[in-house]
């Protein structure tokens, strides 16, 4: 398989002068999941915002399916690539459900009944095609992070971008995000403390800290490593390791 993504030398300091990113080196393979793990402030969030074009200038190289990172191809890339933030609520603005999923294509160039189209069957994808007339804010935040992937997914992106998405569900909801994420054949890069939601959809993982690749390799192999855990301030739910991992 040919590299899909690629990235090299990834460095980036803020205006303060706070460099958060320092040499990021990867790349990921078409249709493949990666996992983003590291202790907070590590610099994922800043990683993923550069896969967007969100923060603009940059020190290094990023391509996608060939195409690099520079203004005239931007808007070509953020269509290919989808993030979704870990608030939906910084996604969700229109008055109904289906108006918000059909926000995206329709600002991509796609009309108006294809718009719809692809709102609707994103929305079928999450299960919440049942909710196209109601108004976001009175979902659920489960309900709500489903809507906000479909809004996303509504652009036929070939990169599908989360940061933390499981974060405030309850154990059912995660199940059928997980579930979802599972069920798309999408190339997917997965920032997320939730480790075992990492194990299961992601192959591989990188290791952020400190704006630093501290790791890069198998999930399960790095999330067995008890060094690696330790310096990364990394950890397995309680009971986690011994029932799931070892027996593998």
């Amino acid at each position: 398989m040919s590299k899909y993504l690629e990235i090299s030398n990834l460095t980036y300091e803020y205006p303060d002068g706070y460099k958060a990113l320092n040499e990021i080196s990867f790349d990921l393979e078409e249709g493949d999941s990666l996992g983003i793990l590291g202790p907070n402030g590590a610099g994922k969030t800043t990683l993923i915002l550069h896969l967007n074009g969100i923060l603009g200038e940059m020190d290094g190289s990023i391509k996608l399916n060939n195409l690099e990172f520079v203004e005239d191809n931007l808007a070509e890339i953020r269509k290919t690539v989808g993030v979704v933030f870990q608030d939906p609520d910084d996604q969700l603005f229109m008055p109904t459900v289906l108006e918000d999923v059909m926000f995206g294509p329709k600002n991509f160039g796609f009309s108006e009944e294809a718009s719809r189209e692809n709102a609707e069957e994103a929305l079928k994808m999450v299960g919440m095609n049942d909710y196209q007339e109601k108004a976001p804010h009175h979902l659920s935040f489960g309900q709500k992070r489903k809507v906000a992937i479909a809004s996303v997914l509504a652009s036929k992106p070939q990169l599908l971008v989360l940061d933390e998405p499981s974060s405030n569900l309850d154990p059912s909801s995660r199940r059928e995000l997980i579930d979802i994420l599972l069920s798309l054949e999408i190339s997917i890069v997965l920032v997320t403390h939730d480790l075992p939601m990492a194990l299961e959809i992601c192959p591989k993982s990188i290791v952020v800290n400190s704006g630093l690749i501290t790791e890069n390799g198998k999930t399960k192999d790095l999330l067995t490593n008890n060094k690696v855990m330790k310096e990364n301030r990394l950890e397995l739910p309680y009971g986690f390791a011994l029932h799931h991992l070892d027996e593998e």
